[in-house]
């Protein structure tokens, strides 16, 4: 497979739509209830848990499959094989933030799709990253401060495994800053205190909820650092 259509797969991959899909499927057009945001947040927020829980895993796979499967159908090796499940990875976010099959319309704001990413490409740090994601989620219960959270532990976590040059740190911060971007309305809500919170939380305050993460993130960059050596 030529790598130019392993990435059209990989965007054509991102681009279809869980979220809307399962409003569709319930007679909810999710653009026009909630944050009109399609992405599992909002699924969860408009539909309920099990929906939502079911659009995420759904999200996260669709950033997985590029990345694991698609790319490596390429037949390239090494820095090459890396680089392109890197391009995958991207196109597939590119295509839930603005997904072919809706014509090109606003999408979902990528995080459960980069979460897949680098599930397949670091899948220890993801995971560390999908805990302190939990955490805060968890205690907060602003899934938007989770989600920010995450993003920037990922390439800490990555630059400390792989260094600041390699591939995965690059997509990392890239993602960071596309994550960040993303979520401009929300931090401006965050810091007005006017943000959505889910009811079933802790209730802990913004402040407790990043120490404890950032806790985790300190402990698990030191594991992660004593292992690269």
């Amino acid at each position: 497979m030529h790598p130019a259509v392993a990435l059209g797969l990989a965007y054509a991959s991102g681009s279809v739509p869980a979220a809307f899909l399962a409003g569709k499927w319930r007679g909810v057009d999710l653009r026009s209830h909630g944050s009109g945001n399609l992405g599992a947040t909002n699924v969860l927020r408009v539909l309920g848990p099990r929906i939502g829980a079911t659009v995420f895993a759904l999200d996260i796979a669709k950033g997985a499959l590029p990345v694991h499967f698609i790319a490596p159908l390429a037949g390239l090796t090494g820095d090459a094989l890396t680089l392109l499940q890197v391009a995958c990875g991207v196109a597939a976010v590119l295509g839930h933030a603005r997904p072919v099959f809706l014509g090109f319309s606003k999408g979902g704001k990528g995080v459960a799709t980069a979460c897949g990413i680098f599930l397949a490409l670091v899948p220890i740090q993801a995971a560390v990253s999908l805990l302190i994601f939990a955490l805060v989620a968890g205690c907060s219960g602003y899934v938007s401060l989770a989600s920010i959270s995450a993003s920037i532990a990922l390439p800490l976590l990555v630059g400390v495994s792989f260094g600041v040059r390699s591939p995965q740190f690059s997509v990392g911060t890239l993602t960071l800053l596309f994550l960040l971007w993303n979520h401009r309305e929300n931090i401006t809500r965050l810091r007005a205190g006017t943000e959505f919170r889910f009811s079933r939380s802790a209730g802990w305050g913004q402040g407790t909820s990043l120490t404890l993460g950032a806790a985790v993130l300190a402990a698990a960059m030191s594991l992660l650092a004593v292992r690269a050596r």
